[in-house]
Order: C-alpha cells, then structure tokens, then sequence
C-alpha cells in the first residue's frame, strides 16, 4: 500500500471500461486524487490543456491515434510521469523508442503487482524529479540575487568611489541593519542609481 499522505492526481486515457474500473480499483482515492478519465488523445489533450495532473496511465490503442504520439507530447509539455502499457508484439520496439523521452512502457497483459510496481516507480520518479527542479530554482535565485550584489557593487564602485571590499561590506551591513537579504539591498541601489 501506498503510505505517502501526498496526493497524487492521475489522468487514465483508454477506450476499455474494464481498465478505467481496474485502475480505479488498483490505485486507493486517498493517494490518488483526483482521478480523471479519457477515452481518446483529442480528450485527453483538453483535460491536460486545463489541469495537469501528476501522472498519464495511457492504454494503447486509443480511438484517435495509437497513443505514443500523446506521451511525447505529455512529456514535452508537461512534468508529468508517463505509463504506456502496449501489446507484447510491440513491446520491445516501442519501449526503446520511448525510454529515451523518459515514458514507463509495460507490456500487456501485465500483472496487477507489476502495473502497482511501475505506479509507485513513477510515484517516486516524479518526486525525486519535483525535489531536483525545486533544488534547481533555488540555485537559479540564488545566482540572481549575487548578479544583482554584483551590479550593486559596481554601481557603488563607479557612483560613491568605494573600493569592492567597502562595497560589499557596505551591501552585507546594511542587509544586517535591515533584517533583509543582501538582494533587496541590491535592488534598491540598482533602482537608485540606474535612474
């Protein structure tokens, strides 16, 4: 069982009524939520169009296209983790098409522990890809905010004559006096000075 208290919202894209009951069965409410359904690309399309959800089980064939058109474009568009089940025949061709897009492909028929493996594998992708891009923005601030020190610097070099050490000196202290970051002190000598 799933022990996560983080919902996971799903979107289940397959024309066949007996997989859109076995995943509802499958995948308990309490984790996975919301838990929406579509029975072509085109629908399935609109439905990501207005709310991505964290997760695409796609059951191939669909009615308007065979369904791994839609899971590159989910990729592509999206941060959401891709399941694709596809017939044995095909399987092999298939999965090396779409692991290099990152796409989870399993071969029908499948086992219900294997179809609850590769969902809790697409679980933990997608959290470990969500701690990544979060590590990620937190160094892109931070990379902005010393551009900004270093503009604020120079723009203190060239207007008040101050040497770099007195400069970021001046920034780190009164970022201090202040009880905020060194890059709102930047911002206000940039917005002073480049006027």
């Amino acid at each position: 069982m799933f022990h996560d208290s983080i919902s996971t919202s799903v979107l289940l894209v397959t024309v066949s009524e007996n997989a859109s009951r076995y995943f509802t069965e499958l995948l308990p409410s309490g984790q996975f939520h919301p838990f929406q359904t579509a029975t072509s690309a085109g629908e399935a399309r609109r439905v990501l169009s207005e709310a991505p959800p964290d997760i695409v089980i796609i059951d191939t064939p669909l009615k308007d296209e065979f369904g791994t058109q839609l899971a590159l474009s989910v990729v592509e568009h999206s941060g959401a983790g891709v399941l694709l089940f596809v017939k044995n025949d095909v399987y092999e061709q298939i999965s090396y098409e779409m692991e290099h897009y990152g796409v989870f492909v399993l071969a029908k028929p499948v086992s219900r522990q294997s179809v609850f493996q590769a969902v809790k594998l697409l679980v933990a992708s997608q959290a470990r890809m969500r701690s990544l891009e979060e590590r990620n923005w937190t160094l892109e601030e931070k990379m902005k905010e010393l551009r900004m020190v270093n503009r604020a610097k120079c723009l203190l070099i060239e207007h008040l004559k101050m040497s770099e050490q007195d400069a970021h000196r001046y920034i780190e202290k009164t970022a201090m006096d202040h009880c905020v970051k060194r890059g709102e002190i930047a911002r206000n000598i940039i917005k002073m000075y480049d006027d």
